[in-house]
């Protein structure tokens, strides 16, 4: 079973994750880096996970990954998947897979970044085979 284009509801987006929406209208998926560890990080917040430190900056993903594990919603009237996504760069993000028949998805399947509108005119990132 195919998918149908979806509508999406507008991201919540406050002031530490303007900068991660702004990029998205723009076609560029944005992750965290933090200049005291090295370590990135997804969701877009101030504050490194790791160790704490405010000392963060945006860079940009490759937008390529693979899916770690999914999940197929059928209870709705359009069937639609839900994904775990790590990206090339190590971090792992909850998305969407588009493009493609719902039951020929697969964990370790290659995927990369795609943008869809969302009610509001925004940007979300969601992910089609690759």
């Amino acid at each position: 079973m195919s998918q149908m284009e979806r509508t999406y509801l507008d991201p919540d987006i406050n002031m530490e994750t303007t900068v991660y929406w702004e990029s998205a209208k723009n076609g560029k998926l944005l992750v965290k880096t933090c200049k005291a560890c090295g370590k990135l990080h997804y969701y877009p917040r101030t504050i490194c996970p790791h160790c704490l430190s405010s000392d963060t900056d945006w860079v940009e993903a490759s937008g390529k990954g693979t899916i770690y594990t999914y999940s197929v919603m059928r209870r709705t009237e359009t069937p639609y998947v839900i994904a775990y996504v790590t990206l090339e760069e190590g971090v792992t993000m909850l998305s969407n897979i588009v493009e493609c028949d719902v039951d020929d998805v697969a964990v370790g399947q290659t995927v990369e970044v795609v943008f869809r509108d969302t009610e509001g005119g925004h940007s979300l990132p969601v992910f089609r085979p690759a």
